[in-house]
């Protein structure tokens, strides 16, 4: 069975069908418990960086822009190759969740992070 690398809100319940379950985001989501996000890995070093995250600011129209400047701070970010790694290895084992707490399912960085990752590992 080939598994799955997917993105979901983090405001969304937990599922064994998440697998492995990696929070995307560099602050932590307001009004979320430690526990009830039953995450496995807490993923900063790979989130966009804050000048970045505030311009772009969840706005539509920035959305182009900031996925081309955050696939470029993914590409000179030491950080992303050992991150590639271990979701290579976590994918080998079972699905992969991705998880955001921006309110756009069409409009955040997990969209671009997922693309990314997909490029990365030919999935």
């Amino acid at each position: 069975m080939k598994h799955s690398l997917k993105i979901k809100r983090i405001y969304e319940e937990a599922s064994p069908e998440d697998g492995f379950r990696i929070l995307t985001d560099r602050l932590w989501p307001r009004g979320i418990s430690k526990e009830r996000a039953e995450i496995d890995l807490w993923a900063k070093e790979i989130t966009p960086s804050t000048p970045l995250r505030k311009w772009f600011g969840h706005k539509a129209e920035n959305f182009e822009d900031f996925g081309k400047s955050y696939r470029r701070e993914l590409d000179e970010n030491p950080s992303s190759e050992p991150f590639v790694r271990r979701v290579a290895a976590e994918l080998e084992k079972g699905n992969v969740t991705l998880l955001y707490a921006a309110k756009d399912p069409s409009c955040n960085h997990a969209l671009i992070l997922q693309s990314w990752l997909e490029g990365r590992l030919s999935i």
